[in-house]
């Protein structure tokens, strides 16, 4: 049954939001996305308006371009959505939160290491009053000093990093986003296909396993095969 021409206006409509949606979430403009597709900016405006549509490998070049997934254009979600959701939190109690955290943590380490507060102040030519009020969260620490600090306690500021919440979450998410895109292409198809997904299971429940129940399944199955 063919399409009726009000559905695929309807279509382009919708697929054209979706493309300006997409650009101007990669910060991009009109003309940039243009020159990318080798077209003028007049034909890439009527795509943003659904007055004309794109090839699926016009839509696929674009795609490419602003490093999105294609699935975008099919999807009802805007990405302005999830970035709104980033411009919704409190930075200033999140960041306040981080602040006495990270303090916290200075000073369990502190201790750790044996040292007083004199002791570290002496080393990282602080006075005892800032050096208290860094370990209360008082007052931010610049990151060059932070380093330094943390360094005198044998630690990185990698292990200061925030381990839960939004943007310890954001931050897991891209890491593991760089760390698959590095997989040989082969292995990302396989993990990507639904079909794989119990084997992936499987995987994930064996790593979580101790190395003594390991053995004990590996000589169970030496049984079974002998």
């Amino acid at each position: 049954m063919p399409t009726k021409p009000n559905s695929n206006n309807l279509r382009a409509k919708k697929l054209g939001v979706l493309i300006k949606d997409a650009r101007l979430f990669k910060g991009k403009t009109a003309q940039d996305c243009a020159t990318a597709l080798q077209m003028p900016a007049e034909m890439f405006a009527q795509f943003e308006m659904g007055i004309t549509s794109p090839s699926l490998p016009q839509i696929e070049a674009l795609a490419f371009y602003l490093d999105i997934p294609l699935d975008h254009f099919w999807g009802k979600e805007v990405m302005s959505e999830k970035e709104k959701l980033r411009s919704d939190l409190d930075f200033d109690k999140l960041i306040e939160l981080r602040q006495r955290m990270i303090g916290a943590s200075i000073r369990q380490a502190r201790m750790e290491a044996g040292l007083s507060s004199t002791d570290l102040a002496d080393q990282t030519g602080l006075s005892e009053e800032t050096l208290e009020s860094y370990e209360l969260g008082n007052q931010p620490i610049p990151l060059p000093l932070l380093e330094t600090i943390v360094g005198h306690l044998n630690r990185s500021v990698q292990k200061f990093l925030a381990s839960s919440g939004p943007i310890a979450n954001w931050a897991t998410q891209k890491q593991a986003r760089l760390q698959f895109s590095e997989l040989p292409t082969e292995m990302q198809l396989f993990i990507s296909k639904p079909v794989n997904r119990p084997y992936l299971e499987l995987a994930q429940r064996l790593s979580e396993m101790s190395v003594e129940k390991l053995r004990s399944i590996a000589e169970g199955l030496l049984e079974i095969t002998l």
